[in-house]
């Protein structure tokens, strides 16, 4: 019975937590530039005197869909996206060096450059980049950075951080939803990378697979639920025998 009970169990945290992932990418199927994280399902034989026969299932996060989310063409000039594997450097919560593939920028009142989630966005050379102000800000197809203040003659401010991974260091998805450097070390910027102007890029999650997975998932989570119950059952007749008299 016990080994019943506890498969049953790690099943069904396996499916709660696929569930969970798959919640996150529902969630943000309008979320410009998200990656839906992927998740499976694997067994793990459990180790230890008279254990040899148990195997329990966990759930894991192999990594995200790296596939373009669909173009959306707004016509603004400070929106774009990235064409290849590049991705745009932005300075992280905790002030680290990260990115995303967000590509819609506005000036905060201070003049710094942000994303429209409002994370501070980073010049070729690693450092916040600074409008003037009352500034018309020009974005150029190479990442390139103009502003034009009344009758002046426009002035180059600085150049996004737009930076390609490589086999070697490849990104992975952090708590806080955006990317990082396998190794922790901030990536070069490309270039030779370009950029598409007026068109952001949307979220890559499939809303209608996605919710056909959380069906699954669900189902999956009440099998095991029903064994836990039949284990259960079956230890309570099990007591009820060793307890007869006779």
């Amino acid at each position: 019975m016990d080994k019943l009970i506890y498969t049953a169990m790690t099943g069904a945290n396996a499916a709660a937590h696929r569930q969970a992932v798959l919640s996150n990418n529902l969630a943000n199927v309008s979320t410009n530039g998200f990656r839906a994280e992927l998740s499976t399902y694997r067994a793990v034989p459990v180790r230890g005197d008279g254990s040899t026969t148990r195997v329990m299932a966990l759930e894991a996060t192999p990594g995200f869909l790296d596939i373009p989310g669909t173009p959306q063409r707004t016509g603004r000039a400070m929106d774009a996206m990235t064409t290849g594997n590049s991705w745009f450097g932005v300075q992280a919560l905790d002030g680290t060096e990260a990115y995303t593939r967000n590509g819609s920028f506005e000036v905060a009142a201070d003049g710094t450059l942000k994303t429209s989630t409002g994370l501070t966005v980073l010049s070729d050379g690693g450092a916040p980049i600074l409008v003037p102000a009352n500034a018309e800000v020009t974005l150029g197809v190479d990442g390139t950075l103009t502003a034009k203040v009344g009758q002046q003659p426009s002035a180059g401010i600085g150049r996004l951080k737009v930076a390609t991974p490589t086999g070697e260091d490849p990104l992975k998805r952090g708590n806080d939803g955006l990317f990082r450097t396998t190794s922790g070390d901030p990536m070069p910027n490309d270039a030779n990378a370009r950029l598409q102007l007026g068109i952001i890029e949307g979220s890559n999650v499939n809303a209608i697979e996605t919710m056909v997975g959380m069906i699954q998932t669900a189902r999956q989570f009440e099998a095991q639920t029903r064994l836990m119950q039949t284990a259960e059952a079956d230890d309570r007749a099990a007591a009820q025998l060793l307890s007869m008299q006779g």
